[in-house]
């Protein structure tokens, strides 16, 4: 069968690339509006449909210029932004500034197994889950957004449970459903039913995000778009927490070799791949899977303190380990994570406003739980001089 072929008789995915927004979940990696800018433009170049940039959960976004950045190069309609939702006050907030931000499409993030609605909504409960899901969707579509609503842990959800919620998010008005694999536990026959389900909800457009601590992000990508997804999500070069993401060149090129897409112009792919994993500070190669020093080098709160919640292949059973690393993603909480059992004791908020400002100055170099325990102590031996804690 030769490629034109092949064009016809496969129908073909739409391509999103998550790497300007996962970047903010990694450990100690952080782009900046000029990485986000030439990411942006080789990804458009290479035939990604859609770029997704930043995490939005209130006013003042810490990835404001990211967004801007990339909606300067590529355009807001080519763009996609995340949107938190964890109470009904915080995503008025968030669409507000999203809004301000020049967004047109926006993705609300939203915890749907029983165990990540529990941590992050302080509710397990089904009928909680869609009535935040809805009044969200709600306010999406009435600010104008085109709205794609996620199913975070959804891979770990009960099946029952999770229909029911796609169902109610489409009832409301949503455009396009994100299967997110938080936690790699499926097989691409298990994502494929899975999908399979989704699709036959009334009104349906499902996209699957897949993570890759099992190495089978591309097949259950591919799994899921046979069985009817029309959106596939990547990172460039993998590049992710928890094991990473489907890559985007390893997707790109099964489309052009197993499904005839020639289409897409990849003479860019090498060049935006090591752009890619050179501006986020990986060296030569971002290497994915529970080996890697990224695979639980978490800096996200909830992941340091229930990693049981995350992952399931836990650190110490491939002889790797749990570690911090950060920038200047801060927060009280965090320092005082870090600090746990530290002698001397310090205040978490006025250290950690001290902290930021001392990142500031040295340009943002990656700290580890030694480095704020090293920092600390330099703290608290200004502050017995001027009397402060």
């Amino acid at each position: 069968m030769n490629s034109a072929d092949a064009a016809q008789k496969y129908r073909l995915p739409h391509i999103s690339d998550a790497t300007l927004r996962d970047s903010a979940h990694m450990a100690g990696v952080e782009f900046t509006p000029e990485d986000a800018t030439r990411i942006s433009s080789l990804l458009v170049g290479v035939g990604v449909d859609l770029v997704e940039v930043g995490i939005i959960s209130a006013a003042g976004s810490p990835d404001a210029e990211l967004i801007s950045a990339v909606h300067g190069e590529v355009g807001p309609e080519r763009s996609l932004s995340l949107v938190m939702v964890r109470d009904r006050k915080q995503v008025a907030g968030a669409l507000e500034e999203a809004g301000r931000l020049g967004c047109r499409s926006i993705m609300l993030s939203i915890p749907t197994s029983a165990r990540h609605a529990e941590l992050k909504l302080a509710s397990s409960s089904l009928g909680y889950l869609k009535t935040l899901a809805k009044s969200a969707i709600t306010q999406a579509k009435d600010r104008g957004f085109h709205v794609t609503f996620s199913g975070e842990d959804a891979a770990r959800t009960d099946v029952e449970r999770l229909n029911d919620y796609v169902a109610a998010g489409f009832a409301a008005g949503a455009d396009r459903f994100r299967l997110a694999e938080t936690v790699a536990t499926l097989r691409p026959q298990d994502c494929a039913e899975l999908v399979a389900g989704l699709v036959a909800i009334d009104g349906a457009e499902i996209e699957i995000h897949s993570h890759n601590m099992l190495g089978m992000a591309v097949a259950n990508s591919f799994a899921a778009f046979d069985a009817g997804a029309a959106w596939i999500s990547t990172t460039v070069g993998g590049i992710g927490e928890r094991g990473g993401n489907s890559p985007l060149a390893e997707v790109l090129c099964t489309l052009r070799a197993a499904y005839g897409d020639t289409g897409r112009d990849l003479s860019q792919l090498t060049e935006l791949t090591r752009e890619a994993i050179r501006r986020g500070g990986f060296g030569s190669a971002f290497m994915s899977g529970p080996t890697t020093p990224h695979a639980y080098a978490y800096e996200l709160l909830g992941q340091l303190i229930h990693p049981e919640a995350y992952e399931t292949t836990p650190a110490e059973v491939v002889g790797n380990e749990r570690s911090l690393r950060v920038r200047s993603r801060l927060s009280p909480a965090l320092v005082e994570f870090a600090l746990e059992g530290h002698d001397p004791a310090v205040d978490a908020n006025r250290f950690c406003s001290w902290l930021a400002a001392h990142q500031e100055q040295r340009g943002n170099p990656l700290l580890d739980r030694d480095s704020i325990r090293g920092l600390a102590r330099e703290y608290a031996a200004l502050n017995l001089v001027t009397g402060g804690r």
